[in-house]
């Protein structure tokens, strides 16, 4: 199978910045075109995200065809359009872990990828992503703190762990609510 062009798409967390060097490695093996990603959500202002896409580009070091990208939008529709408007072969990516209620509130991005995509997709489990980055050698790229797309404050990932757990706690309590319309209804 011949790759000719690889897509990375990041989050800018640290568990991307492991996948990051493992698509780098498989674009730099294949002789293949990377292409590296963000996407940012439409009410979020960009300035902040370009800034640090052009220094996770400039991690991956020289001799390597690259070309990145910024778009704004849904997050796996906009990967998966990109990757076919692009001819991308492979897309690498890395995934959360999460389960439960935390996947159904917050969706995995990884998983509608693979759904969507038409081409091939390689998750790499953050088990492994967390194997990995404590045996890596490699420092780490600079990843920059972001605003928290609910509360704004400070966060490495899209949402902080704060609001993150408010947002479980609200979606429980809902689904309570919902489970008991039947006896609000008698009362009547």
């Amino acid at each position: 199978m011949k790759l000719n062009e690889v897509l990375f798409p990041t989050d800018f967390s640290s568990a991307s910045d492991v996948v990051g060097r493992i698509a780098r490695d498989m674009a730099k093996e294949a002789g293949a075109r990377l292409h590296v990603l963000h996407v940012v959500h439409p009410v979020t202002d960009p300035s902040l995200a370009a800034e640090t896409l052009a220094r996770v580009a400039r991690s991956f070091g020289d001799g390597l065809r690259m070309e990145t990208a910024l778009l704004s939008g849904r997050a796996a529709r906009s990967i998966a359009s990109y990757a076919r408007d692009k001819g991308i072969d492979l897309i690498v990516m890395g995934t959360h872990g999460r389960t439960g209620v935390s996947q159904a509130i917050l969706g995995s991005v990884a998983e509608t990828v693979m759904r969507l995509a038409p081409c091939l997709v390689m998750t790499v489990p953050a088990a492994v992503l967390e194997k990995r980055d404590a045996v890596s050698a490699a420092p780490p790229a600079a990843v920059a703190a972001r605003p928290c797309l609910v509360c704004g404050g400070p966060s490495e990932d899209l949402i902080c762990e704060g609001c993150r757990t408010r947002i479980r706690a609200e979606a429980l309590d809902q689904k309570r609510e919902a489970e008991r319309p039947a006896r609000r209804g008698s009362a009547v």
